[in-house]
């Protein structure tokens, strides 16, 4: 009996530290995070384009989430405009108008709901509801959509 009590102590006196095991929507999170960073990506949290403030924190919750491929910086060159587009009743439009949808958007997994691109970068939202795989095919369209944007030093497009 002795035996049994000592084991349920330890087990009370450890049950807070399991609060700090990361669950299994976390690690892939950071997994994914990770696999972005390694190709080439960062990600961080911004908001989205076409939402005020009260409405990103009503909307998709705590799941404003950038992934970016920064822009090389090419002097004498024009500069990138400004330009936010979303994926709205299956298909993309510009937040202004105006702006035509770049063409590498199409091809973005089902998870991404919006895009921008400013001078220094251009990226798309999604919730991370995906795998490797995705965030492999976020990776492909942003180069494709960045060298588009400013060819790199040799490229003749």
């Amino acid at each position: 009996m002795k035996y049994l009590l000592i084991i349920f102590i330890v087990f009370l006196a450890l049950a807070p530290l399991s609060h700090f095991v990361p669950s299994k929507r976390q690690r892939l999170i950071a997994r994914l995070r990770e696999y972005a960073a390694v190709n080439g990506l960062f990600v961080e949290f911004r908001q989205p384009p076409g939402r005020s403030a009260s409405a990103a924190s009503a909307g998709r919750g705590a799941g404003d989430i950038y992934y970016g491929k920064r822009l090389p910086y090419a002097s004498g060159s024009a500069a990138v405009t400004r330009g936010g587009w979303v994926f709205e009743e299956g298909a993309w439009r510009a937040v202004n108008w105006r702006d035509p949808v770049p063409d590498p958007l199409s091809r973005l997994p089902p998870q991404a709901y919006a895009a921008t691109v400013d001078e220094g970068s251009c990226g798309v939202y999604w919730d991370e509801a995906g795998t490797e795989a995705e965030v492999d095919l976020i990776c492909e369209v942003l180069v494709e959509w960045a060298r588009e944007l400013r060819p790199a030093e040799g490229d003749f497009a």
